[in-house]
């Protein structure tokens, strides 16, 4: 599992409009995206903390390949602008791999 994270610093007074924007962007542009197991955004208890927008993609080929999406472009209104050159994540965003994980049954 490949996992991104985007932290956002949103000002307190702006917050609940944010939230309302970014909430209807995501549900209106990830459905369906190719690779993607799980998407949510994150809201901080702190004032002083940013937001995390948190994507699960099963590889980081998948990742890369959303990248290059109509998807990506309409949910950012433009095409990858990475901070690696390559399209890769930006000076916001993080990538992990997950090394271990533990899921509890339903």
């Amino acid at each position: 599992m490949y996992i991104v994270m985007n932290r956002l610093d949103i000002p307190a007074d702006q917050a609940e409009a944010f939230e309302e924007r970014f909430s209807a962007n995501m549900t209106g542009t990830l459905a369906g995206v190719s690779g993607l197991q799980r998407s949510a955004l994150l809201r901080p208890h702190r004032d002083e903390d940013p937001y995390v927008a948190v994507m699960e993609f099963d590889s980081e080929e998948s990742f890369r390949g959303w990248l290059s999406s109509d998807a990506f472009r309409a949910a950012h209104g433009h095409g990858p602008r990475g901070g690696d050159g390559d399209g890769g994540p930006g000076p916001s965003v993080s990538s992990y791999e997950v090394v271990t994980e533990v899921t509890n049954p339903a």
